[in-house]
Parts: C-alpha cells; sequence; structure tokens
C-alpha cells in the first residue's frame, strides 16, 4: 500500500493561488484562465491538489477548517470549552449568533473548497490522459459533495454551486431545499465511485473509491435510505483495502493507518502544512481548552474501557482534556496530526445501523459482528451479545467517535436530539434554555447583507 503524505507531494508540485476573501468571488480563477492556465494534465492536476489545500485552509496560524469541533462536538453533550470563552461559549451554550465569526468563516472556506471543485471540472475537458481525467473528475466530486454535506446538516437548506460563477452572479444565488442538495450530493458521489481509483493506485491522502463509498453511505443514512446505505458499506467491508487497529490509540497516533478511509494531512512544524486545533485540545496558552469533554460525557464511558485514556487526559487533578490528536511539536499551534474524516470503524457502526433501518433493535447477525468487532477492541467480553438496540448503537457511537464531530448529527439523525439535548440542557454544566430551532446554525449576517435572496433560519 502506498504510504506517500499527500501534503509533502502539494509542497513539491502546487502553484498556490490568492485564496478568495468571498466563497462566490472567482476574480483569481478568470486571472488564471486569461493568462491560459489550466490547458495541460499537470496544470490541471494543480487545481485538484488546490482542492485538499483548501481542505487543509487556515488563517493567521490557526486552520479554521477544523474549528468545526466548536459548530459540531460543543453544541452537543460531548464537548465544552475550559473558559467559556468569547465566541466559543456561544456554541456550548447553543446560542449562536449569525455574526459568529466562526459560523462565517466555516461557511466561506467550505465555499472555497466547492469553487476549488468547480474549476477543476471547469477545465477537465483539457486533460489528455483518459484515466487521468476519470480520476480528476471524481476527486473534484468528491469534494464537492463533502463540502455541501457539510454546509447541508449544519445550516439546511443552502445553494447548491455546480460551476464556477462570477462575482454578479453571486448576488443572484438562493438557498436550494435540503431534498435537492441531497440529491446533488448522491450526483456527484455516485459518479465519483465510478471514477475514483482504490486506495493501493493512489497517494495516500487523495479521494478513493472506498472514500466516496464511506461518505455516499453515510449520506444515505441521512436521508433515511437504509438499503442503499447497507450497499455501499459493504462494498467497503469487502473491500479489502482498511481493517481496524489493534489498538485505539493507534488509530490516531500512527496515521496513514489502515482504519483511515479519507483524512485531511497536516506536517508537523512546518508554517504552510500543520494545525492548531490539537492546540485547542489541550490546556497550554491562552487560546485553548477549547474541546474539552463534559462531565456527562465522561459518566458515560467505562474506566474499563480500553479506550478511556485515548478519550480522557487528567491534566490537574480536576479537569479532563481531550486525549485524541495530542500534538508533540515544538510549536504547540503546528502539529501535524492528520484530521480524521471517515474510518473504518464508523463504516461498522454504519452498517450495523443501516440493517437496524431505523428500528429499535437488530438481531442480524452480520449488523451484532460489526457492532460486536467495535467492542471487542475496547477490551469487553462480546460472547453473548446477540443483539444491538438502537440505545447501545448510539451510546457506541458516542464513544467510540468522540470529538471526530459525529455526536450532534447523530442525535438528530436519530430522532431524539431534542429529548437528549433539552435534558442536557437544564443540567448545572450546560444551563440554557433550549430549543430545536438551536440545531440549525445560522446563515452567516455575511451572506444576509450581501445577496437579498438569502432568508435565515428560524430562530434567528
Amino acid at each position: 500500500m502506498k504510504k506517500i503524505n499527500l501534503y509533502s507531494f502539494i509542497a513539491a508540485m502546487l502553484v498556490l493561488f490568492s485564496a478568495c476573501d468571498d466563497y462566490l468571488d472567482t476574480a483569481p480563477i478568470s486571472d488564471i484562465a486569461s493568462n491560459g492556465y489550466y490547458t495541460s494534465d499537470s496544470e490541471i492536476e494543480t487545481a485538484v491538489l488546490g482542492i485538499y489545500d483548501a481542505m487543509q485552509e487556515y488563517d493567521d496560524d490557526y486552520d479554521w477548517e477544523h474549528w468545526d469541533f466548536a459548530l459540531t462536538e460543543m453544541r452537543s453533550d460531548n464537548t465544552k470549552s475550559s473558559n467559556s470563552e468569547g465566541s466559543f461559549a456561544d456554541f456550548e451554550d447553543m446560542d449562536v449568533d449569525p455574526t459568529n465569526v466562526y459560523v462565517d468563516y466555516y461557511w466561506d472556506i467550505q465555499y472555497n473548497i466547492v469553487m476549488e471543485c468547480n474549476t477543476v471540472l471547469n477545465y477537465i475537458g483539457n486533460v489528455d490522459d483518459a484515466d487521468l481525467a476519470e480520476q480528476f473528475e471524481g476527486e473534484a466530486r468528491f469534494g464537492r459533495a463533502l463540502s455541501h454535506f457539510n454546509l447541508v446538516r449544519l445550516f439546511g437548506d443552502i445553494p447548491i454551486v455546480d460551476a464556477i460563477i462570477s462575482p454578479d452572479e453571486a448576488y443572484d444565488v438562493v438557498r436550494d431545499d435540503v431534498d435537492d442538495v441531497y440529491s446533488f450530493i448522491v450526483s456527484d458521489l455516485t459518479t465519483a465511485i465510478s471514477y475514483l481509483p482504490s486506495r493501493d493506485d493512489v497517494a495516500e491522502g487523495r479521494a478513493t473509491i472506498g472514500a466516496a463509498r464511506a461518505l455516499l453511505a453515510k449520506v444515505y443514512l441521512e436521508m433515511g435510505n437504509y438499503t442503499d446505505a447497507k450497499t455501499q458499506l459493504e462494498a467497503v467491508m469487502n473491500s479489502g483495502d482498511y481493517a481496524l487497529m489493534d489498538d485505539y490509540n493507534d488509530v490516531f497516533y500512527s496515521e496513514l493507518n489502515d482504519e483511515i478511509i479519507f483524512a485531511i494531512q497536516y506536517i508537523e512544524d512546518d508554517s504552510d502544512d500543520s494545525q492548531a486545533f490539537s492546540y485547542e485540545f489541550t490546556n497550554e496558552g491562552s487560546k485553548s481548552g477549547l474541546n474539552f469533554p463534559t462531565d456527562d460525557f465522561i459518566a458515560v464511558v467505562d474506566v474499563a474501557d480500553a479506550r478511556y485514556n485515548t478519550l480522557f487526559t487528567d491534566t490537574d487533578g480536576d479537569e479532563w482534556e481531550c486525549g485524541k490528536f495530542i500534538g508533540s511539536s515544538s510549536t504547540v499551534d503546528m502539529a501535524g496530526n492528520d484530521w480524521i474524516v471517515l474510518r473504518y470503524a464508523d463504516v461498522l457502526l454504519m452498517y450495523t445501523e443501516a440493517v437496524m433501518a431505523g428500528g429499535e433493535s437488530t438481531s442480524d447477525a452480520d449488523a451484532v459482528d460489526a457492532y460486536k468487532q467495535i467492542r471487542a477492541r475496547a477490551g469487553f467480553d462480546v460472547s453473548s451479545i446477540t443483539s444491538v438496540t438502537k440505545d447501545e448503537l448510539l451510546l457506541e457511537r458516542r464513544i467510540e467517535l468522540a470529538y471526530e464531530n459525529q455526536r450532534l448529527f447523530d442525535l438528530v439523525r436519530f430522532g431524539v436530539a431534542d429529548e437528549v439535548m433539552s435534558a442536557f440542557s437544564v443540567t448545572e454544566e450546560a444551563d440554557f434554555n433550549y430549543d430545536s430551532d438551536m440545531l440549525l446554525l445560522p446563515i452567516p449576517q455575511s451572506e444576509l447583507n450581501m445577496n437579498d435572496n438569502m432568508e435565515q433560519n428560524p430562530g434567528y
């Protein structure tokens, strides 16, 4: 299996272009096109690599792309900040204002990724090598689908941006219905699956058929399409490309491992390709301690669980840090830990969910076996398990995938978000007035100011 670090490859090949301040401002792309760029296979590959570079995006030495733990984990019962700092307190209190800077950043960055993908698709006809053309198109469609998926789950109705558009056209976009957005995502991923290579046939870190299938399965689960989700998950499970790591801790500290299906890669102590989210998960410095486990979460994890010491690190006998993604760089805000987007443990748990198909439990042998693999790695005796309930599956997902931005979406998808978050909101630890409108983020005020066609979400 190839173990080429994608971002070392990007550093060697990628022609860096100025990032757009606005997500639909395509002036830099027009300038490039007017100068005759994107006319050869190698030039278009720089645009493909630009997609991954955009996923890695950060500004002022911080990677805004992965502040998404604030938009997801901190708006669930999983995590909180250590000191209720500034705008981050808004997320843990589920009281996010449309002017919140991190909501604005996230929106811009996701649409910047979409712009990079659309640039590739716009010039794909200039690729001479037919196999490369298919691969590049698959990568672009995967990236575009992933960003639309990130946005639709957080904001609801969003604009579908399926081509390069001019700044003037940006003033006329409208929010498309959630169902239409999901149909668009499915179409992109279905095409990507037909074009993308397997894991062995591409540099590690680039999109693969396995990544597209796993993401499509997750999309289908959000849509309640359990049959098609199961089909995609079975294809990933039968591919032989992925397997659980024996040690849970190794998933996060032995990178490019067999469990990783898709991750955004970083390089330690590299001013261009490092990240700061590891720093924010710890108790170091003035801008850290932003993604600490809640007491509510700690209480549901058995101390005998083999994952416990990776999930929780006791900092001073009183406060617990997240033990995943702890950086070891000489500069604390320039860590090299990869950000995991899709991994095989999630695939196994999604498979159990797909077989359960919205029911309260399943005794299907294959679905139970997938669940048991996760429990067995955690150090538990699974010999007597013959069925899995919805509550057991939800709890297992909470523990296994903690801090990986899954919990809020799981609560919504399992239909228990109102129940769980209402109960959590009245605890001494949380203490906010929960309303179901809080499950969606506000459309950034900057977008409303720019475009009269954009409407705000209810409750804001």
